[in-house]
């Protein structure tokens, strides 16, 4: 029943693919390189020295929800939608498992990091949507089935829930990375 409903959602959402090339190419593109946004936006708070902390607790969110997706990974298979001859592809990809998407994981745990805190909460916000649309972007370009981007948004929330709890026991390391930082600049 859950796999009817996956399959039923993934065959709503790709159905429109081919469709219209203007709409294709911007799903192809937001499902490729949605992801550097949040890179360049992460990248953009270490250098505004006031959010290093919270550019630190980015990364290790984002670094343990990938680790939470690779060891799903290393448990539970499920294809992709085109190895089961389902939808139009728009993207080429390996014929790995699907469950849960990385690109997502990634995007969503930033997201979710970023919500923690009142200073970054509305780019935060923002990164959320942008991040839902680059999984739903995985959906229409034929690479993701929809319960695999609700699966990495549980992961997110998670990854981005354990390390918020654990900021003050990871303070330590950030000042460590910080020092480390500034002895290289200062040269």
């Amino acid at each position: 029943m859950v796999f009817g409903l996956n399959i039923t959602m993934f065959s709503y959402i790709n159905h429109f693919a081919g469709t219209n090339p203007i709409l294709d190419y911007a799903a192809i593109i937001a499902a490729q390189y949605m992801p550097i946004i949040f890179v360049l936006w992460v990248v953009y708070l270490w250098f505004k020295n006031k959010y290093q902390n919270t550019a630190l607790y980015c990364f290790y969110a984002s670094i343990l929800g990938l680790s939470f997706d690779f060891i799903i990974g290393l448990f539970y298979y499920h294809p992709r939608p085109f190895m089961l001859h389902l939808g139009k592809l728009l993207v080429l990809h390996s014929p790995d498992s699907s469950f849960p998407s990385d690109h997502t994981t990634f995007m969503l745990s930033i997201a979710f990091m970023l919500i923690y805190f009142r200073k970054t909460r509305i780019s935060g916000l923002i990164l959320l949507v942008l991040g839902f649309l680059g999984g739903f972007a995985r959906v229409f370009v034929g690479i993701h089935f929809p319960f695999d981007i609700i699966g990495s948004a549980v992961v997110a929330i998670f990854s981005s829930f354990i390390i918020y709890s654990l900021r003050t026991r990871l303070k330590p390391l950030n000042n460590l990375f910080i020092s480390l930082y500034s002895c290289i600049i200062r040269r």
